[in-house]
């Protein structure tokens, strides 16, 4: 089940040895190997944990289409909105150290940002996704200028009172959160997340926000759907948004190193005796802040915490039909989908390099979690 690997982020181990059936997960493989076959996307890595330990790391078809390079166990995927749990964390560590309230006001910690009637958006609110600028966006020359970002962000303008509604903020809450990390820290967004969540999860090697250029041999393409015998490029990933490190949007990653950062929640916080922060803190974070409210940009409750979205008891699309109502994870656009089951302490990884439409992706999704659940016996 697992592909042989000198690789020490994590040790491997028999789905048997902790408690999981291998031919629920070898049949995941083959559908993932079946829509690969069938010109629904180029390529893929699938990646399941339990217990600190890798019982299944595969990785299909092709990063690259033309010329054509196979997906290995170091390729590096887009994450897109996976990010935006990354960058949460980073924010949770602010927390435990009393730099930061969830319920602080931003302008409280960023003078200027009370402009046009924000005084009241709290940091809950753009985690949850009800800050009331979910348009809003940032040009790509603020990427690399930190003044120019900050003001940027001062000038977002309400489209609804903050904590009034809860639609999805593409990227332009976790702009605001970025800025929120420099304003408390000093330092650079990305060497913060860098330092708090990455390299003590031992994941330098595997998880990058923004991809160094000297990374670009690893990294998979992205492409969207097949037009007659082709996988056209897709414009969305310029080297510049492959360089900025976007908040919300812009890391990349294994599918082995997602499932390492999702085992840390599961395990309540902490890698390798290494802790990131409390279990206190992944109960409170993955709760279900936004209930049965409906999203209007997805068009179904999201159920969402402060970072991942929870499945709770009306389910949620991708995290599997028969999970656990604390399943916590993510998305990314049309393309991803990691999550942890604290109950049973797995964590799963799906990364792909085509922005299939959102109900394709949903259901595919949903088959492939619901899946690993089955899979779990004891």
């Amino acid at each position: 089940m697992l592909e042989k690997t000198k690789h020490s982020l994590i040790p491997p181990a028999s789905p048997q040895a902790v408690g999981l059936d291998a031919a629920k997960l070898e049949r995941a493989c083959e559908i993932v190997a079946s829509h690969i076959a069938g010109g629904f996307h180029p390529g893929a890595q699938l990646a399941v944990a339990r217990h600190g330990k890798l019982v299944l790391y595969r990785g299909f078809g092709d990063a690259t289409v033309d010329p054509s390079r196979a997906v290995d166990e170091r390729t590096l995927f887009p994450l897109f909105s996976n990010t935006k749990v990354i960058t949460a964390a980073a924010v949770w560590t602010l927390v435990e150290e009393g730099k930061l309230r969830f319920s602080d006001r931003i302008a409280e910690h960023v003078p200027g940002f009370e402009a046009h009637e924000k005084k009241d958006v709290t940091l809950a609110h753009l985690l949850t996704h009800q800050a009331g600028f979910p348009g809003a966006e940032v040009p790509a020359e603020c990427f690399g200028d930190r003044e120019r970002l900050r003001r940027t962000v001062c000038e977002f303008k309400l489209e609804w009172p903050p904590g009034s509604n809860s639609i999805y903020h593409r990227t332009s809450a976790h702009w605001v959160v970025a800025v929120l990390i420099e304003a408390i820290t000093g330092n650079g967004y990305r060497d913060e997340i860098r330092k708090r969540v990455i390299e003590p999860l031992g994941l330098s090697g595997e998880m990058f926000l923004g991809l160094p250029e000297a990374e670009d041999h690893r990294a998979a393409a992205m492409y969207p759907p097949k037009q007659a015998e082709q996988f056209p490029l897709d414009p969305m990933l310029s080297s510049r948004f492959m360089r900025a490190g976007i908040p919300g949007a812009g890391g990349y990653a294994t599918a082995r190193a997602m499932a390492v950062f999702y085992q840390m929640m599961a395990q309540g916080g902490v890698w390798n005796a290494i802790r990131i922060v409390s279990p206190r803190m992944i109960d409170y974070v993955t709760r279900d802040f936004t209930g049965d409210l409906a999203d209007a940009y997805t068009g179904y409750p999201m159920h969402r915490g402060l970072g991942p979205f929870s499945l709770g008891q009306s389910g949620h699309p991708g995290l599997g039909t028969i999970g656990h109502p604390r399943t916590f994870g993510h998305s990314g656009v049309g393309t991803s989908y990691c999550w942890a089951d604290p109950a049973s302490g797995v964590s799963f990884a799906f990364l792909s390099n085509c922005r299939r439409d959102n109900a394709w992706h949903n259901k595919r999704m949903d088959i492939l979690s619901t899946l690993v659940h089955a899979s779990i016996l004891e």
